[in-house]
C-alpha cells in the first residue's frame, strides 16, 4: 500500500474521482453523454499540450513559445488546405515539420548560447505569433475540410470522441520515450544533473535539441487538433495554453527543476483542470473564476512540489546517516 501512494498518479487519481463523485451528485448532468464528450475532448486535447511542456519540464527547463508553436502550425495547417487545397494528410505532416523544426530551432539556440530558456522561449512566443498574425492578419481560416471537421467533433462509440487517439498514441509514446528509449533517459539525466550527465558523456546540446523537437511536434499536434476542433483556423489558438500546460504536470509529480516527471500524473492534472473547469461552467459561475481557480492550482501544485522535495532530502539525509 505504501508502495502504491508512492507513485506520482496516485494522488491526482484520488482527487478526480472524489471531485466527479461530488459534482455528480450535486449537477447529475455532470454525467450526461454529451457532457463526457465534451470533457473528454477538452481532456484530449489538453493532454497533448501539457505533455509539449511535460519534456521541456523533464530537462529543466520551460517553453514559454508552445502556445506561439501550436497556434502558427493551427493557422499552417487550416490555410494550405484552404488556399492551395492541400489533402488533409499532407497538410498535417507539413503541420508536425512545421512545429518539429520550430521547436528544434529554439532548443539549438538554447542550447548554444547557454542563454536561459526563459528567455529564448519568451523571444519565440513573440517572433511566432508576430508569424501568425502576419500570415492570417489576425482573421479565421474558414476552410477547413469536412473530414477534419468529423475528426474533431464525432465519436468513435457512446460519447468516446476521435480525439482521445492522439492523446493515447502521445501519451503511449511519452512514457515509452521516458522509460525505453535512451534520449529519454538522458532527457531525464540532464534534467537532473546537467554536469554529471557531461561527465558521464551525454551529449547535453543534442538532448536539449532532441526535447525541444518534441515539445514542438506535441504542440503541432495540439494545434491540428483544436482546429479540428474549432472547425476553423483561429489565429487565437495557443494564447491561453501557458498556465494548463504547467499546472498539469506539477499537479501531477513532475519536479519543476527537471530530472522526474510522470506521464500518468500529467494525464489526472490534466483532468482535475478539466473537471473544475467544467463545473464552473455547470454551475453557471463566472468564467474570470476558472483564471484564478487555475493560478490557484499552480500555487498549490507548486506547494506539494516543494514539500516533496523537502521530504526526498530529509529521507536521504536519513539514509545516509
Amino acid at each position: 500500500m505504501n508502495r502504491l501512494f508512492d507513485n506520482d498518479w496516485v494522488g491526482p487519481a484520488l482527487v478526480c474521482l472524489v471531485a466527479i463523485a461530488g459534482i455528480s451528485a450535486l449537477q447529475p448532468s455532470f454525467l450526461s453523454p454529451f457532457n463526457i464528450l465534451v470533457l473528454l475532448s477538452a481532456i484530449s486535447v489538453n493532454m497533448v499540450i501539457a505533455l509539449g511542456q511535460l519534456v521541456i519540464i523533464a530537462i529543466g527547463q520551460m517553453n514559454l513559445a508552445l502556445g506561439a508553436f501550436g497556434g502558427l502550425v493551427a493557422i499552417c495547417f487550416a490555410g494550405i488546405m484552404e488556399f492551395y487545397g492541400v489533402p488533409p494528410v499532407a497538410a498535417m505532416v507539413i503541420g508536425l515539420a512545421i512545429g518539429t523544426a520550430a521547436g528544434a530551432a529554439s532548443g539549438f539556440v538554447i542550447a548554444r548560447t547557454g542563454i536561459s530558456a526563459f528567455i529564448i522561449t519568451l523571444a519565440g512566443l513573440q517572433i511566432f505569433k508576430g508569424i501568425n498574425l502576419g500570415i492570417t492578419e489576425a482573421q479565421p481560416f474558414y476552410g477547413v475540410p469536412q473530414s477534419v471537421k468529423d475528426f474533431g467533433n464525432m465519436a468513435i462509440f457512446g460519447p468516446v470522441p476521435w480525439l482521445v487517439v492522439p492523446m493515447i498514441l502521445a501519451a503511449l509514446g511519452m512514457w515509452y520515450l521516458f522509460n525505453r528509449l535512451r534520449i529519454g533517459r538522458y532527457i531525464l539525466v540532464v534534467g537532473g544533473n546537467r554536469t554529471a550527465a557531461e561527465l558521464s558523456g551525454i551529449d547535453v546540446t543534442a538532448t536539449i535539441v532532441w526535447a525541444h523537437a518534441i515539445s514542438g511536434l506535441l504542440a503541432a499536434i495540439a494545434g491540428m487538433m483544436l482546429v479540428a476542433r474549432l472547425q476553423i483556423g483561429q489565429p487565437t489558438i495557443g494564447d491561453d495554453w501557458l498556465i494548463s500546460s504547467f499546472a498539469a504536470p506539477v499537479i501531477g509529480g513532475a519536479v519543476l527543476a527537471g530530472g522526474h516527471v510522470s506521464v500518468a500524473g500529467t494525464f489526472f492534472g490534466v483532468v482535475i483542470i478539466a473537471i473544475i473547469t467544467q463545473a464552473l461552467v455547470l454551475f453557471a459561475i463566472d468564467p474570470f473564476v476558472v483564471q484564478i481557480v487555475l493560478g490557484a492550482l499552480i500555487l498549490w501544485a507548486v506547494g506539494i512540489n516543494r514539500f516533496r522535495e523537502i521530504r526526498v532530502a530529509r529521507l536521504n539525509e536519513m539514509r545516509a546517516k
